[in-house]
């Protein structure tokens, strides 16, 4: 297992901690695929009942890794990984929301942007009272296509469009009265309530949980393939809006649209 995730099993749940903090846990492309090893193992470990998401440091994810990005973007449109990189992230997504067995964020900090996203993709959520979040990402000229169905089914369509046209971010108060997580809890009190959570869903029958999951996904039909989402996040990238809205972010000026 890569160093960039610490993988631990402690009573029949798979502790997945994002191992990033000097990058606040941002996603990289090692990243993305480290998560998904991670999530695979869990996946196939038939030991594991339930799996806990969080991260390591004062953040639990600050989304994609904007520098590596920005590398991407300047590689010009015939060799960026961008279109690759971007189903990448959309079939993460999909692998841990679709994940058979209960899936539960312990939010540590701050989780916007794609970070925010894998909030979303887990069943259930808990923050500690100092966790924003957000989806930027208008404000740098891209897109949060790929997390716009999961958002919307926590959120509604009303908070959705404040957080994704406004790019602002909300506290764990709004957050939780929002539906976006369940639970606010002291720092120190995070893990423990995360697991107690997760013996809560160890009282379920197995194949019942996925069952239960597995209606809920089909219910839950979202309008676009992740394929289609992951074009739609993808195409933004290789815009001149992009490209100038990256540059005013590391410059830390405001983008020429302001």
């Amino acid at each position: 297992m890569s160093e960039l995730v610490q993988y631990e099993v402690r009573q029949r749940t798979a502790i997945v901690t994002l191992n990033r903090p000097d990058r606040r846990n941002a996603l990289s492309r090692a990243l993305i695929a480290a998560i998904g090893e991670a999530i695979d193992r869990a996946a196939n470990d038939s030991t594991v009942r339930v799996v806990i998401l969080t991260g390591a440091g004062s953040s639990f994810c600050a989304g994609m890794d904007l520098a590596e990005l920005q590398e991407s973007v300047s590689a010009g449109v015939e060799n960026t990984p961008i279109w690759d990189d971007a189903w990448r992230l959309a079939k993460l997504y999909e692998n841990i929301y679709a994940l058979a067995k209960p899936t539960l964020a312990a939010v540590n900090g701050a989780a916007v942007a794609g970070g925010a996203g894998l909030v979303s993709v887990c069943d259930l959520a808990v923050c500690v009272p100092e966790a924003k979040f957000g989806y930027p990402e208008v404000r740098r000229g891209l897109v949060a296509a790929m997390v716009m169905p999961h958002l919307m089914r926590h959120v509604g369509e009303r908070m959705a469009r404040y957080l994704l046209l406004t790019g602002e971010l909300i506290s764990a108060k709004e957050a939780q009265e929002a539906g976006f997580v369940n639970q606010v809890v002291p720092a120190e009190e995070l893990m423990p309530r995360a697991m107690s959570l997760a013996q809560s869903l160890l009282e379920g029958g197995p194949a019942a949980l996925a069952r239960t999951k597995h209606l809920l996904r089909a219910f839950s039909h979202q309008a676009l393939s992740i394929e289609e989402a992951a074009r739609e996040s993808a195409a933004p990238r290789l815009t001149e809006e992009c490209r100038q809205g990256l540059e005013a972010f590391f410059a830390k000026k405001p983008a020429p649209w302001v």
